[in-house]
């Protein structure tokens, strides 16, 4: 007999009965700020502990599921009441009080910014996250929430979010996929809102949730609703899921979507800032809102739009990028085309580079890069990576002067840092500690040695029972007699030197390179003397099967007996999983292929946590570690990296024997040598010199500060400047790039003059050249003289840029013009002459990507 599945006609949601005097409860879990705020937290997991384990960390879980009896003991609890009372006084206060954007601004700024993300991850309780950008995301969202930062955030609800992880009795990663019910969550439903997207020759419906993220409203868009046909409705079934149309769909309805829900909803942002390339489609219903309302020309539109728009960059490698093919762009924007008045050819051009083949596919990063005027990468390392990777798009302008900035990633402190060090903080930093600069980080150094270990063991502790109690989950689900796990609640100690290793399992990160010496590994493990415990954890994509086979490797080992107590693989890292590793271990470490880590972030809630990185110089600690000197106290490790071996197994060996070699000469010895008391001093000395260097730069609120003065105010006065009187100046911006276009063929230099002989140091130099002008006028252009060294192939390497001025004309096309050179460096000095266009509308001569050379 089949059995008969029902489905609800209609639903509704019944809230839990609390006591009257308890009310604020429900107030408190419907604002996601709890995430963040340590006593609210506190006043939840206090209703019933191991509820609030068990259930995630949900407050409204907790809530429907604790006993009425239970509830009616806390109300009439006068203490909790009074913590109630408190915590509810707080959030009014946190959300009607003047923030430092306030503080400092004013009403001098963007009215509002949007931040549109295909994941965010603000708590495991809303899982709709899968890794590093997603809860880059979140922290993001809250830290605008802290700073009072007018943000809104827009992303997708997927009904089954990431996947869950288990691993196979050999290891195989295995993936399940929850049911997420939004009713039950964090969420309200936007009454009323309900946006429409042409998909090809259908129309796809989605309703709005919104989430209250403290101050930031997040609104996920979410199309399993009835209206539409059961194809469609599982467009935002999973994050990173199904083929690759699926993938355009989604992305259309996050980027296109996401800019009609705004206006449904009534928020006129006048900054969007596209968090990767998933949501770039954005500029094109932007586009064609002002070609539709204001009847400006495809040029004129782009030139408004790009003024406003904010584009970051994650990917330091081309393949990281979603690309989309021909035929799929033809189908789905086709319409857009003929609205817009243009052939797909010339679509597609947006997602390409010069002299692309019409057929190659559609780039969403290359699109992000030619739909804003700022653009970023995620740390200073990156920067210079995507200004090469991305060079293509400027021909003509050296790497270093591509107009692609970086602002370093950072992590929002209240969400990642323990309970100990949060106090700790409290006492040495100053209240509000996250959001204080480096003089206040500075008094770490007077910190009790004692208290702050006793921090450290105390998150040590918790991380061991939390492994312990994974592990028996791990080995149970997979089969595992109880009576032979005896020796899981021996797994780990607290008082050895603990490392740990989790992140996205990606080829690159190289989570397996100590298992390039099993060997030289055990015996780090199993010194009677000096022993070492490593913690594993990480998920694969469902499609790498090559990330999995690391994982498989991982597993194999920690299986071993002789190890499995010291060396261990924690299935289903999330959020919460994260907070216990990054808080309970006292070295993180990071192994990527330098320079293929874009920043990476996990390190930096470890080192808020007092934990020591120890990291190939990638990312953003390539720009903060600082070694050991005789005035300085290094505040960590770092990995040499043998970039200029080409085999890349070699290079692994290298680098593995380094890293070995650090283990064995540096770590192992600073946390067992010198110790008084039962404390580690030389290990608590570089904790302290990690967080007054590292305190006040990996929190996000110095990276979301960079935001705002970099990139939100500039773009929105930006914004504001392109759309004034009917958007006079984008129009006059597009018919002088229209102008360039037709005649940069005809400019350039045709010569350039200096006397070569020797001179004196500090002496001046005069330097001519002729430059051809063609069809433009003087003012159009900016003749500039590049100085620098001269290297031994002749190389000029640029130390200033010097504008020229005109000297006279040959003809009325050829025009003379001269500068005087300051010959500030001593050696082989050297001179060239490039001519870029020159606008009162343009924030920069080279982002035109025109350079005429000699």
């Amino acid at each position: 007999m089949n059995p008969i599945s029902m489905k609800a006609l209609r639903s509704f949601t019944v809230k839990p009965h609390l006591p009257e005097s308890l009310a604020g409860l429900d107030g408190l879990a419907r604002d996601l700020r709890w995430s963040w705020d340590l006593p609210t937290r506190e006043l939840f997991s206090t209703i019933d502990p191991q509820l609030w384990e068990t259930g995630g960390h949900d407050p409204l879980l907790l809530l429907a599921e604790v006993s009425p009896d239970r509830l009616e003991e806390l109300s009439n609890d006068n203490a909790y009441l009074e913590r109630l009372a408190s915590a509810v006084e707080s959030l009014t206060q946190y959300h009607e009080s003047q923030r430092w954007y306030q503080q400092t601004f004013g009403d001098d700024g963007p009215r509002t910014i949007a931040y549109f993300s295909p994941e965010f991850g603000i708590s495991e309780a809303v899982p709709q996250y899968s890794g590093g950008l997603g809860v880059l995301a979140g922290d993001h969202l809250k830290t605008c929430s802290d700073l009072g930062v007018p943000l809104v955030g827009i992303g997708l609800f997927y009904r089954h979010g990431y996947f869950r992880q288990s691993l196979s009795v050999d290891g195989w990663q295995q993936e399940r996929f929850p049911d997420l019910d939004p009713y039950s969550m964090a969420l309200e439903l936007c009454d009323g809102i309900r946006v429409e997207l042409e998909l090809a020759d259908t129309v796809l419906y989605a309703q709005v949730w919104k989430a209250t993220v403290g101050r930031v409203p997040l609104y996920l868009l979410d199309t399993d609703i009835p209206d539409n046909p059961e194809h469609l409705q599982t467009i935002t079934d999973r994050l990173y899921g199904g083929d690759v149309e699926h993938r355009l769909r989604q992305e259309m309805l996050l980027g296109i979507g996401g800019v009609r829900a705004l206006v449904q909803l009534g928020i006129e942002a006048d900054v969007f800032h596209t968090n990767e390339g998933h949501a770039g489609f954005l500029g094109l219903e932007r586009i064609r809102m002002l070609m539709d309302s204001h009847g400006l020309s495809l040029p004129e539109a782009m030139e408004a739009i790009r003024g406003g728009a904010v584009f970051t960059t994650h990917t330091p490698v081309p393949a990281g990028i979603d690309k989309f093919p021909r035929e799929l762009i033809e189908k789905y924007f086709q319409g857009w085309a003929n609205r817009c008045g243009i052939d797909i050819d010339s679509l597609m051009s947006l997602g390409h580079g010069p002299g692309s083949p019409a057929d190659e596919p559609f780039n969403m990063a290359v699109m992000g890069m030619h739909l804003a005027e700022f653009r970023n990468g995620v740390s200073k390392l990156h920067g210079e990576v995507s200004r090469e990777m991305f060079s293509e798009l400027w021909p003509g302008v050296p790497d270093a002067e591509i107009p692609i900035g970086s602002v370093t990633n950072g992590v929002h402190g209240p969400t990642w840092v323990s309970a100990e060090m949060a106090d700790l903080f409290d006492t040495e930093v100053g209240f509000d500690w996250h959001l204080r600069d480096a003089e206040d980080w500075d008094k770490i150094a007077d910190c009790d040695d004692h208290t702050l270990w006793s921090a450290r063991i105390a998150a040590k502790m918790r991380l061991v029972d939390r492994v312990r109690e994974q592990l028996h989950l791990q080995l149970s689900r997979s089969g595992g007699a109880s009576s032979g796990l005896e020796w899981v609640d021996d797994a780990l100690d607290p008082t050895i030197l603990t490392i740990g290793f989790a992140r996205r399992m990606a080829t690159y990160k190289r989570a397996a390179l100590l298992l390039n010496q099993p060997e030289r590994l055990k015996a780090l493990l199993s010194n009677p003397e000096r022993p070492v415990q490593f913690v594993f954890a990480g998920k694969s994509h469902p499609a790498d099967d090559m990330g999995k086979e690391l994982i498989r490797q991982i597993f194999t080992f920690a299986s071993q007996s002789d190890v499995r107590h010291r060396f261990v693989f924690v299935e289903d890292y999330d959020m919460a999983i994260a907070r216990a590793l990054v808080q309970g271990c006292d070295v993180w470490l990071n192994t990527p292929v330098r320079p293929m880590e874009a920043s990476g972030t996990s390190g930096e809630k470890a080192v808020l946590n007092g934990g020591l990185h120890c990291s190939v110089l990638d990312g953003w600690w390539a720009e903060c570690f600082v070694p050991n000197s005789a005035d300085t106290e290094a505040n960590g490790w770092a990995i040499p990296s043998a970039e200029g071996v080409e085999d890349p197994e070699r290079r692994l060996e290298i680098e593995a024997n380094s890293l070995f070699e650090l283990f064995e000469t540096q770590l192992i010895p600073l946390y067992y040598e010198d110790v008084h008391d039962g404390v580690a001093r030389g290990w608590t000395r570089r904790i302290k010199s990690s967080l007054q260097s590292l305190g006040p730069f990996v929190g996000s609120h110095r990276m979301v500060k960079d935001y705002v003065t970099d990139l939100y105010r500039p773009a929105g006065m930006r914004s504001q400047q392109l759309s004034a009187s009917n958007f006079n100046a984008a129009r006059t911006l597009s018919e002088f790039k229209n102008r360039l276009r037709e005649s940069w063929y005809d400019v350039h230099v045709d010569s350039v003059d200096a006397d070569e002989s020797m001179a004196d140091m500090f002496a001046k130099r005069t330097v001519t050249a002729t430059v051809h002008l063609g069809t433009l006028n003087q003012d159009d252009v900016q003749v500039q003289l590049v100085v620098g060294q001269v290297g031994q192939s002749g190389e000029l390497a640029p130390s200033a840029v010097v504008a020229m001025s005109p000297a006279g004309s040959i003809d009325e096309r050829h025009i003379r013009y001269s500068a005087d050179v300051d010959l500030n460096l001593a050696g082989r000095m050297g001179v060239t002459v490039r001519v870029v266009p020159n606008h009162p509308l343009a924030i920069d001569p080279l982002e035109f990507g025109l350079v005429a050379w000699p």
